[in-house]
């Protein structure tokens, strides 16, 4: 499930806020490549984004400003480099055939 979110002008600026563990809101998103309950892989302009928790669940999605809100239990927050941007698109590919 690959959803695309326009860009539209200059380059977006890229931000990740986090209120309490429990609720993240990223800008700068180009498109959403997966995402399920524990985990969401999103392309921004500064690269691919890992967010890794429990019960997660997209709560906001602004396609024209490449906006993405998260709510559920934080774990872990990571940009991945090419290696494994390839590893993670090839293993949730798999499993959203």
């Amino acid at each position: 499930m690959t959803q695309n979110i326009g860009n539209k002008g200059p380059i977006q600026e890229h931000d990740i806020m986090m209120r309490g563990r429990r609720m993240l809101e990223i800008t700068g998103v180009k498109q959403v490549e997966s995402f399920d309950n524990e985990e969401f892989l999103l392309e921004t302009v500064m690269g691919f984004l890992s967010i890794k928790g429990q019960g997660l669940q997209m709560k906001n999605l602004d396609i024209d400003k490449g906006i993405v809100s998260i709510k559920g239990k934080i774990f872990e927050i990571v940009y991945l480099d090419e290696h494994h941007t390839e590893k993670a698109k090839g293993f949730f590919s798999k499993l959203f055939k």
